[in-house]
């Protein structure tokens, strides 16, 4: 994958920008983990540093469910009590009823759920059932009347807007049925990438973005022209693959070039990093909050 150096830091994160003239604004607020943000113009507004829960998962497994289960219900409301107001799952992490479990003492309104459909082969037998089935078992399992956010699953398909259109219809009917808020997918190639600006139906996705090119495909300049568009055309935009699934964090300093580019990109809402512990929790944070904030560019064309 294409490496990028820090002299190429500020060209990328200014992706898509056009201008012959650039005046500097005022210097930005210090980025916060739990401050609130708009994901695009979907409506929702989760906080800066979502929470993952798919760390190393498979089969309704993942690291964090191995610990235990109530060592998982901990860590989860260990993640709220900081700060963190915004959860991800999926179907087949199998983290949905933890989820509920660990934030069933809070008010619903106060937090907002994310999950995804798996709609490709494998996974277990009842992940392919009809979308009213799924999104009617995902309410029971995480014990609320609506979830904020559902995706459709490792999107890695170009043609995916035609494959995935009747699930995309019965997507939009739980919306208007109010049983979701939103709907989108998590993009998995640079296929899938190129072809979801322009799909309206979109409200937010799920990106891989690191200045490494780990766990991503194709150049990442290329990558960040896209995700460029999708953030243009008012999608929300998740930033996933932080940490290049973990093979990025391992290197502290690696970390924190990742968090910086991801958060002064100027394209990327939120950051969703998976977590097993709440030191790791509070070690993101502080790295967050540490990230120098990009001067803002007031761009004119002449």
């Amino acid at each position: 994958m294409d490496k990028v150096q820090r002299r190429d830091f500020i060209k990328l994160s200014a992706a898509g920008v056009v201008g012959n003239s650039v005046a500097l604004a005022d210097p930005p607020k210090k980025f916060s983990a739990y401050e609130r943000v708009s994901l695009g113009k979907s409506g929702l507004r989760p906080t800066r540093l979502i929470f993952g829960t798919g760390v190393r998962s498979w089969n309704r497994s993942s690291e964090l469910l191995r610990k235990g289960r109530d060592y998982a219900v901990n860590v989860i409301r260990g993640a709220y009590e900081r700060g963190i107001r915004c959860f991800d799952m999926a179907d087949t992490y199998g983290s949905h009823q933890p989820v509920a479990d660990a934030l069933e003492p809070f008010k619903r309104d106060t937090y907002l759920t994310m999950t995804k459909i798996w709609w490709r082969s494998g996974g277990p037998p009842d992940t392919k059932d009809p979308i009213e089935q799924l999104i009617e078992r995902f309410l029971r399992e995480l014990k609320t009347d609506y979830i904020d956010l559902v995706q459709l699953h490792c999107v890695d398909d170009g043609d995916w807007p035609v494959k995935l259109a009747e699930r995309m219809e019965a997507l939009e009917k739980a919306k208007k049925a109010g049983k979701i808020r939103a709907h989108g997918i998590s993009i998995h190639a640079f296929s899938a990438l190129h072809a979801s600006p322009e799909v309206s139906w979109l409200d937010a996705v799920h990106v891989r973005i690191n200045p490494f090119g780990s766990k991503m495909e194709g150049p990442v300049d290329r990558n960040m022209a896209e995700i460029t568009k999708l953030h243009q055309n008012g999608k929300g935009v998740i930033g996933m693959k932080i940490l290049g699934e973990g093979t990025l964090s391992k290197d502290s300093d690696k970390i924190n070039q990742s968090i910086a580019f991801a958060l002064n990109s100027g394209v990327i809402d939120a950051l969703d990093i998976g977590f097993v512990s709440v030191e790791e929790i509070d070690d993101i944070a502080k790295r967050i909050a540490a990230v120098q904030p990009a001067q803002k560019q007031d761009q004119e064309a002449k």
